[in-house]
This record gives C-alpha cells, sequence and structure tokens, in this order.
C-alpha cells in the first residue's frame, strides 16, 4: 500500500523540476539550482551548510541514508518520499542510494587576493572536469575560474566526480575579460606540450593562476593571450600527452610542494 503523502506522480512539480535540472544547463541557470544524489554528497553538502531547496527519498535507504533524512528534517529541510519506481526514473545513476536533493546555486566568496588560482579552459568531459576540481579542493586551490567553453561545473556528472569540492572551493564561470581582470598581479601558467620550461624549473612559490587546455584542441587563443609563461611536464615514455585531469594534478601538487618546500 502506498504510503499518504508519498509522491507518486512524474507530473509532481518536484519531480518534474529535478527531472528539468539534470537535463538542462539552461534550466539550472533559470532555476539557479542544481541536483545533488546519493548520502555521502548530500553530507557533504550539509555540513557545509549549503542552502537546500528540497530533499527526496525512497524508503529503500541504508542505515546512513536514513540517518541522513533525519538530518535534513531535523533542519528543517523539506524531505518527502517517491515511489521507488518513480525514483528511479529521476536519478542519474545506475545504482542510485534512494536520496537525492535540489540545491541552490550558492557561489562561494571569491577572496580579494589570489595565491593560488585555476582556469579551466574548454575542459569538456564531465568526468576530467569533476576530477580536476576535487583535486584542485585537496590541493588548496582558493578560486576556480572557468571560461565560456567549459562544461557546466553544476551537471550532475561534474558534481559526482568532484565528489563535494563545488561545497569548499569558489567556482565561477566568467566571461575572459573578467578572468584577466581576476588574476591581474598573478603569474599565469599555460600547460602546454611546447613548453620549454618544465613544471620542475619553473618557480610556482609566488602568486599565480594555473591554466589548464581542453582534452582534444588545447588551450584556445584567449587563453594563450592571457599566459604568461608555457609549462611542460616531462614524459620520458612514448605517451603522447597526459589526460587533462591528470596533467592537471601534476602541476597542481607541484605548486604545492614547491610551497612546501619553501
Amino acid at each position: 500500500m502506498r504510503k499518504p503523502g508519498m509522491i507518486s506522480s512524474a507530473h509532481n512539480p518536484k519531480i518534474q523540476l529535478v527531472r528539468a535540472l539534470v537535463a538542462q544547463p539552461k534550466e539550472r541557470r533559470q532555476e539557479k539550482a542544481f541536483v545533488v544524489e546519493g548520502v555521502r554528497l548530500l553530507e557533504e553538502a550539509l555540513q557545509a551548510r549549503w542552502p537546500f531547496r528540497y530533499a527526496l527519498f525512497t524508503g529503500e535507504l541504508s542505515s546512513r541514508g536514513a540517518s541522513l533524512v533525519r538530518r535534513l528534517q531535523a533542519e528543517n529541510i523539506s524531505c518527502e518520499q517517491v515511489e521507488p519506481r518513480l525514483f528511479d526514473t529521476i536519478a542519474d545513476t545506475e545504482n542510485s542510494q534512494g536520496v537525492l536533493a535540489v540545491l541552490e546555486h550558492a557561489s562561494l566568496p571569491v577572496q580579494e587576493t589570489l595565491s593560488f588560482a585555476l582556469i579551466l579552459d574548454s575542459i569538456r568531459d564531465p568526468g576530467n572536469l569533476g576530477t580536476l576540481l576535487r583535486t584542485a579542493s585537496a590541493a588548496g586551490v582558493e578560486a576556480v575560474f572557468l571560461p565560456p567553453e567549459t562544461a557546466d561545473a553544476f551537471a550532475p556528472k561534474v558534481v559526482r566526480a568532484g565528489m563535494g569540492a563545488h561545497f569548499h572551493v569558489p567556482i565561477q564561470s566568467l566571461s575572459w575579460e573578467k578572468i584577466a581582470e581576476r588574476v591581474k598581479g598573478l603569474n599565469v601558467f599555460l600547460a602546454d606540450m611546447e613548453g620549454t620550461l618544465t613544471c620542475w624549473e619553473a618557480d610556482f612559490r609566488s602568486p599565480l593562476a594555473l591554466l589548464i587546455g581542453g582534452e582534444a584542441e588545447g588551450a584556445t587563443p584567449p587563453a594563450r593571450q592571457l599566459a604568461q609563461a608555457l609549462i611542460s611536464i616531462p614524459m620520458p615514455g612514448k605517451a603522447e600527452s597526459l589526460n587533462a585531469a591528470v596533467a592537471g594534478a601534476v602541476l597542481m601538487f607541484e605548486v604545492v610542494r614547491q610551497r612546501k618546500l619553501n
């Protein structure tokens, strides 16, 4: 028997909004909201005091999932149960944990003076973008700037790959003109296979911005115009290039290494 008050209709406004937010960047921009799915990510959002609109869940929750729903309810966040079959139609993962939420598209403030920024140019693969954001959070990057050619940072696959980075690192989608203003005074290093300066030789101790180009065609002309130096990663093997997320990780943690030694 269906529990009274349980959402069972695909025409329910909350169900329809989740579908729209999962599918369309335009809807995420217009609604200023995005969807987060899974127990761990919702725990991260709750701990970060991120603004929730509402949560949806099924009765088929793990003990940790049920505990999460109780915590959300204790915070006066609207939580509604959804019939399992209907929930499966809106979940964006194959093996759903039975809980998701619509969060406000809030933006963490960017501090006035930066010493470590990341610019992701034309990164269109959601997995790569999410991994770069996760690595940025781990490496202590203070702000991530995304030019128009880059994928939507709040798409479901990016959020999942980011593993909570969205709740800890300021992420801003800006025009190249605005990005140039924001990194003014920083040394801008562009990762490029043709760079004659290797990342082991470059001085990353001063305030800087790392600029990582796209997976297929590399950096765009505006990125090259902004860059002050081209840096490469030594590769003694036979591979022609590194995945954008891997290259970004190598460079970010070289910054960490140099500054730790300083």
